[in-house]
């Protein structure tokens, strides 16, 4: 696992000890980006499940100001940290033990909008309709924006969740699905 692009390509990162997270490949990553960017002038990011770190810190890596990464494992925490040390990249981060809903009512209140959203949850314990339809009505998205979301291939999602639209939905190897969604102005 490594960064793809950016300032820091090339740069290992470490996976979450145990079999706790998913890691997304170089070759899935890479392909999503490609769709997303590649590249970004500046803005701010959302890791909402972040395991280790590594889409969002691809994504400082390629350009966003910072990131808000979001995880409940400490153990997934602490890589994050170290990913980020490692990187160069603490101070362009926020790192937060919680659980992902909590974390969207916390970041309502704060009132913030995202350049660039990864949803990226464990397989069997996704929620995805609900954050797509909490962060549509709290409005979380730029102009602009996208919102990325990693999920199995039995995970059936709608192309529409308020204003937010599908743009792209893609799938690698055998079960791995990347949906694109972007900020639709009524």
């Amino acid at each position: 696992m490594r960064v793809i692009a950016g300032v820091d390509k090339g740069r290992p990162l470490k996976p979450v000890p145990g079999r706790s997270t998913r890691p997304t490949t170089d070759k899935v990553k890479e392909a999503l980006f490609n769709k997303i960017g590649p590249f970004f002038e500046g803005g701010q990011g959302l890791d909402l499940y972040s395991g280790s770190g590594a889409l969002g810190i691809e994504a400082i890596s390629r350009g966003l100001d910072e990131m808000i990464f979001v995880d409940r494992d400490p153990k997934a925490i602490a890589t994050v940290k170290e990913n980020l040390r490692h990187c160069g990249f603490s101070g362009k981060a926020e790192v937060y033990r919680n659980d992902a809903h909590r974390a969207l009512k916390v970041i309502q209140k704060r009132g913030l909008q995202f350049k660039l959203i990864f949803l990226d949850p464990p397989y069997f314990h996704q929620k995805l309709a609900f954050d797509l339809d909490k962060i549509d009505q709290s409005e979380m998205l730029e102009t602009g924006g996208f919102i990325v979301v990693e999920h199995h291939e039995s995970v059936k999602l709608e192309n529409t969740y308020g204003k937010l639209v599908l743009d792209s939905r893609e799938i690698y190897g055998n079960k791995t699905v990347i949906s694109v969604y972007s900020g639709n102005e009524e």
